[in-house]
């Protein structure tokens, strides 16, 4: 019997090893230097934008796979499917959401479901893996597209930056704002959930924004099993160090170290460091 297939886009930042054993199909997110387009994990790696970005005074662009991208990767799953679940990150953040929706309409034979997650990188992937957990048990469309909807709510994604260079780079702060953040040596941490962006504090030392994300974590996780991936941008020792201290600390159900997507690298810059998690409810409730 055919199962649903679901896609999503490289930005859900999902380990390779889960995308191949839970058959997940992955739109790359296009990146540009200048003229030249590379696309995510195809042809150039996380690694390597860190790197340009490092030593170049270039910053790459983003845009959102086109429709044509989306309706050739629903044709070839379509194949083998009885329906598809295609889920993006928040239209506040992309309009990859869009660019799926419209594909979605133009494909005959298979019925596509898009979904809004609300969140990005591995909150986003969280939200797949559910879905695509629920497809391979034989879960009908509805049941996949319920299951994804039911887990997006839930995620929330802390992370902290290291420094503002990036953004003003690339135009998302002000010259005086970003001196400024620098002078101080903030290392503000930043939440997203339900599509969202907000600064939840400005602490003025990594060490302290760490302990700030796991404080908050723990204020909203409690004692519950947690789903978390750690997530970083060029900074591994950072990353296994936050995840030794996240095994310690929570009744981790899952625990993953990925690197962020050069999606978000490209605004914000190396040296990016989060989590990405969420909780199951108990008898108790959540």
């Amino acid at each position: 019997m055919k199962k649903v297939a679901v896609v999503t886009d490289s930005s859900a930042n999902i380990p390779a090893e889960l995308v191949q054993q839970l058959n997940i199909h992955v739109v790359p997110i296009p990146l540009m230097y200048g003229t030249r387009t590379y696309l995510d994990g195809v042809d150039i790696t996380a690694e390597e934008v860190y790197q340009r970005l490092r030593l170049e005074k270039q910053i790459p662009t983003t845009s959102a796979p086109s429709v044509g991208d989306f309706l050739r990767l629903y044709a070839a799953a379509a194949q083998e499917a009885s329906g598809i679940v295609s889920i993006h990150m928040s239209t506040k953040l992309s309009s990859t959401y869009n660019a799926a929706a419209v594909a979605s309409q133009l494909l005959d034979g298979v019925p596509v479901r898009v979904v809004n997650c609300g969140t990005a990188a591995m909150g986003q992937g969280f939200v797949v893996l559910e879905a695509a957990r629920a497809a391979a048990g034989g879960a009908s469309l509805d049941e996949v597209v319920s299951r994804a909807n039911e887990v997006a709510p839930k995620v929330r994604l802390l992370f902290t930056l290291d420094t503002f260079e990036y953004l003003h780079r690339s135009g998302r702060v002000s010259g005086p704002a970003a001196l400024a953040g620098s002078m101080l040596q903030i290392k503000p941490i930043v939440c997203l959930a339900d599509g969202h962006v907000e600064v939840l504090a400005r602490p003025r030392t990594r060490r302290k924004a760490i302990q700030a994300i796991l404080a908050q974590m723990g204020e909203l996780v409690g004692d519950r099993p947690v789903h978390v991936a750690v997530s970083h941008a060029d900074v591994p020792e950072e990353a296994e160090e936050l995840r030794r201290r996240v095994e310690e600390q929570f009744h981790c159900v899952e625990l993953y170290v990925t690197e962020f997507t050069p999606v978000m690298g490209a605004h914000t810059g190396p040296g990016v460091l989060g989590v990405a998690f969420y909780a199951e409810e108990t008898e108790n409730g959540p």
